[in-house]
């Protein structure tokens, strides 16, 4: 982990005794913390932030001091609907004190000034910040100063329903094998639209349900254009590989033109996407680790294992087998008193511990944040927490924490639909996306 240097070191160590001492007067504080994307499952978003208050309370009560800490919770299932808000709380300086976010928002949030560097507040080097994976911290830092702290981690995996995959000719061995073969790069994105078409020719579910991806736009995608041998960023720098997000943009035109994937996929309702992948009505779909706490706990998939196997995504021409990682991180916003935002860091710090954390991976599905997490018996003895954690995470990759990315991602998502729906050729897509980049853009991108 990042070694302070001794300067910086004493000026933490100084707003620490400061907090302290405020500790001794502010009987009272309320820090607020908003989530987003906090389903049934992902309440320790915010409840953590209270479990580690009242932690805070005992060792302030031990010293001898006085604290009583409100911790108001505001989770938000929605990410439009959060970020929406959390702009009209900023602008009318009322923003929360901790926000938890897609670590996407750091980029932009840090340059308008609306949150502050977690460094300037928590010993990077103290327990558990640093027994967090590194790689981790990396996805949580901007411009090299670290603004947050992981909430959590996952992966993107690719989902078979075991039943028709042996329909097709698959053995209980070979569904073992799968993924395996799927990291070697044998088994491809082509095989996935040849096996597609395959169930729905033998009837086993109806036309335009062989391929089932997410219904809406999201980092998903990002994977895809990975596989295709496809790059984000380089050195700093967004990059654009034009023959890889045209082998892309071609890969889900081809689709629809199989019959494999609809037309008009893209925006069905969110619960008619989830009942059909849970009971069999598509064959192969892609998603997110969390994904299975929904299968499970709210869409009644108990025998999960039975009819599911899971792979990363498989490579396509030019790359290879991956998945995407999308940290939520604990942010800490702009305009409280130093106090309230060392309290807050302090706050964020407690949750951050591996017992803490493991709630809300177990429960919500998603993955651990420090190795000591995977130690953690709730989280050691979760099927799902394991196998997932193994075969997926070391082939993780992460959305750019660039100020511009959003830019580009709108670009590469307004032409990714217009070559799905037939509006435009997967060229004609490609070359538009180049353009529109290069006049958007400019130098902060490369062109390849």
């Amino acid at each position: 982990m990042t070694v302070f240097p001794l300067l910086k070191s004493a000026a933490i160590a100084a707003v620490l005794l400061a907090s302290t001492a405020v500790f001794a007067s502010a009987k009272d504080v309320t820090i607020s913390v908003w989530a987003g994307g906090s389903g049934p499952n992902d309440n320790y978003r915010v409840d953590a932030i209270e479990v580690a208050a009242d932690i805070l309370e005992r060792e302030a009560a031990i010293r001898g001091e006085q604290l009583n800490i409100t911790v108001q919770k505001t989770p938000y299932s929605g990410w439009e609907e959060f970020k929406q808000a959390i702009t009209l709380a900023a602008e009318a300086k009322k923003a929360p004190n901790i926000v938890a976010t897609g670590h996407e928002d750091i980029g932009p949030w840090a340059q308008s000034g609306l949150i502050v560097p977690i460094e300037d507040y928590v010993d990077l080097d103290s327990w558990p910040v640093s027994d967090i994976y590194p790689n981790l911290m990396e996805i949580s830092s901007f411009n090299g100063v670290v603004y947050g702290i992981p909430q959590d981690a996952e992966s993107r995996p690719f989902f078979f329903w075991k039943p028709y995959m042996k329909q097709i000719g698959y053995t209980d061995a070979d569904l073992e094998a799968l993924p395996a073969k799927v990291e070697k790069g044998e088994y491809t994105l082509k095989n996935v639209l040849e096996d597609a078409r395959k169930m729905q020719d033998k009837g086993l579910v109806q036309a335009g349900y062989g391929f089932y991806p997410r219904n809406s736009n999201g980092p998903d995608y990002w994977q895809f254009y990975t596989s295709f041998g496809g790059v984000m960023e380089e050195e700093g720098k967004l990059v654009f590989d034009k023959a890889a997000m045209k082998r892309t943009y071609q890969f889900f035109a081809d689709a629809v033109k199989n019959g494999v994937i609809k037309k008009n996929h893209i925006g069905m309702p969110g619960d008619q996407w989830w009942k059909e992948v849970a009971t069999g009505k598509a064959g192969i779909w892609h998603g997110g680790t969390w994904h299975y706490a929904r299968l499970v706990n709210q869409e009644g998939l108990k025998d999960f294992f039975d009819n599911v196997q899971f792979t990363l995504i498989p490579a396509g021409e030019g790359g290879k087998a991956n998945t995407l990682t999308h940290p939520v991180v604990y942010l800490l916003t702009a305009g409280h008193t130093p106090e309230e935002t060392q309290i807050a860091a302090d706050l964020v710090k407690i949750a951050s511990e591996p017992r803490i954390n493991a709630l809300h991976a177990i429960k919500s599905a998603h993955l651990g944040i420090s190795e000591a997490e995977t130690k953690v018996d709730l989280y050691a003895g979760d099927r799902w927490a394991s196998e997932a954690t193994a075969r997926l995470l070391p082939h993780a990759n992460a959305m750019p924490n660039n100020a511009d990315f959003g830019k580009y991602w709108t670009i590469m998502w307004k032409n990714l639909e217009a070559s799905w729906t037939g509006a435009k050729t997967a060229d004609a897509a490609a070359s538009d996306a180049e353009a529109e980049l290069k006049a958007t853009l400019g130098a902060a991108i490369i062109i390849r």
